[in-house]
């Protein structure tokens, strides 16, 4: 890291006049901002408010290629970072960045950490986070794997399906529902049963507005059509708000040409020999004649 000159004459002096900043962007777009100072700091068009109770235990960084790890600490609340948001995921994975910040002068400053959330406890009305450096990515696995399945997404970069063709979403409004995982709604019936199974449902409206949900079960219940999902959406649903269903699929290779007509961007190896087929040798009486074992 590249200190300000200035801030290094100041540091050799031995100035106290040193917080923390942190900044935090969930996958939301919310940006957030946070300080250990007595008052609001802002820089980079971002307020960094000081009333959040929020502290940092000290960082571990490395030259190599080790994963840089601190913990952050802070009070739960309404103003800063609530217990409802944490529950809801929002949090989840989001970008951090923390500088040390001459609180007199917050163009003097040097950026300390960056790297995102990782694991969030809450207890007695705190949360502790796990701050995660940047060389974290180099944990996750990479590369494609040779297997039946395809291993896009749908409508991802890979996919290449657009969902918002006619047909593979319906925009429906909360009526009935169970805890957050089972809904009914009247009048879906132009989707053929089980068409939404292994889609996703999307809250556009309400407090949960961004949250999404993975579908488990479509069928239709006593004249309505019930979807069921994998487990419940991580915050409060009410009546009346919007949800986004999409289509489902199962990554087969006959789900891919029958239901979506993208065979072409189908991203398996559906032609890959079972386990049967490699443990097999030839017997006599056999039709061993190096053509095809399925004729």
């Amino acid at each position: 890291m590249s200190v300000p000159q200035e801030l290094n004459d100041r540091l050799l002096t031995g100035v106290t006049t040193l917080c923390r900043a942190w900044r935090v962007d969930r996958r939301d777009g919310t940006v957030l901002g946070f300080t250990d100072h007595d008052r609001d700091l802002a820089f980079e068009g971002v307020t960094y408010r000081a009333q959040s109770g929020m502290t940092a235990r000290a960082l571990s960084q490395t030259s190599g290629l080790a994963v840089d790890n601190s913990e952050a600490i802070g009070a739960l609340s309404d103003a800063g970072i609530s217990e409802a948001d944490i529950e809801a995921g929002r949090y989840d994975g989001a970008a951090l960045r923390i500088w040390l910040v001459d609180w007199s002068n917050p163009d003097l400053r040097v950026l300390q950490f960056q790297g995102s959330l990782g694991l969030i406890t809450r207890r007695d009305g705190l949360f502790e986070a796990e701050l995660r450096g940047l060389t974290e990515f180099l944990n996750q696995p990479q590369g494609q794997v040779y297997q039946r399945p395809c291993a896009a997404i749908l409508g991802d970069a890979r996919c290449r399906f657009d969902l918002s063709r006619a047909g593979y979403t319906t925009e429906q409004v909360v009526g009935r529902h169970e805890d957050g995982r089972r809904f009914w709604f009247d009048g879906v019936t132009d989707f053929e049963p089980r068409w939404f199974e292994h889609g996703r449902i999307k809250v556009h409206s309400g407090i949960s507005a961004g949250l999404i949900g993975i579908v488990k079960n479509d069928r239709f219940e006593d004249g309505q059509r019930m979807i069921e999902l994998w487990e419940p959406l991580r915050g409060e649903i009410a009546t009346g708000d919007q949800l986004l269903i999409e289509a489902g699929c199962d990554r087969r290779a006959e789900t891919c040409r029958a239901k979506f007509g993208n065979f072409l961007n189908y991203r398996g190896f559906p032609h890959i020999p079972g386990e049967d087929w490699l443990i097999s040798y030839p017997v006599q009486g056999g039709a061993n004649t190096g053509g095809s074992m399925n004729s």
